[in-house]
């Protein structure tokens, strides 16, 4: 294949880096320096609050890129993956961890505006959070769990991705293209 996606393979990889790098550092460095500097559980809410919604439109950002650059990826290579063994499965593999992962994300932002409006000292947000009272160490646990579970699903993502690029290799696309050839033959041959 002579056509190049540098642009779109950019904005993928990219959009996968930041959404990977920026999960993992504010569950390891935003959050425990909020818990070292904190001094009281509603600080270091506060302190990680602030951190996190600071970053949202930049991951939402990073997101939407890496997105864009995987829907593009998707119609440059449909023939390899169409013909290519292996090509198909792990395509689908990356599709089943990418809905994951953003779906870890949304629940983490949800997890964490409640923790936030629980945890600020403002009083509009005192009375939504009346409003919707919450068990916040429950609350707690699961963000936890879910800010964890982004760079976990995210870090599987960079995995398959360098599958993708090994599966590009000319030496991988010949013999695997040749072989979903003679398993269709096959599949014709014995078709009544």
């Amino acid at each position: 294949m002579s056509e190049r996606n540098t642009w779109i393979r950019s904005l993928h990889d990219l959009g996968l880096a930041a959404w990977f790098g920026g999960s993992l550092m504010g569950a390891v460095g935003l959050n425990g320096a909020a818990k070292e500097e904190g001094g009281t559980s509603q600080a270091t809410e506060r302190i990680a609050s602030s951190g996190w919604a600071k970053w949202t439109p930049v991951n939402a950002a990073a997101i939407g890129a890496h997105l864009f650059g995987g829907g593009g990826l998707l119609v440059a290579n449909t023939h390899r993956i169409a013909m290519q063994k292996g090509v198909a499965s792990s395509t689908t593999a990356k599709t089943v961890v990418t809905a994951g992962a953003l779906a870890a994300t949304a629940y983490a932002r949800v997890l964490g505006k409640k923790v936030e409006l629980a945890s600020s000292t403002d009083p509009q947000d005192i009375e939504k959070a009346e409003q919707h009272p919450l068990d916040v160490d429950k609350a707690r646990r699961q963000l936890a769990c879910a800010q964890w579970a982004v760079p976990a699903l995210t870090g599987c993502l960079v995995i398959l991705n360098a599958l993708h690029g090994e599966q590009q290799r000319p030496e991988e696309q010949l013999p695997g293209m040749w072989e979903r050839a003679r398993s269709a033959t096959r599949l014709l041959s014995c078709a009544p």
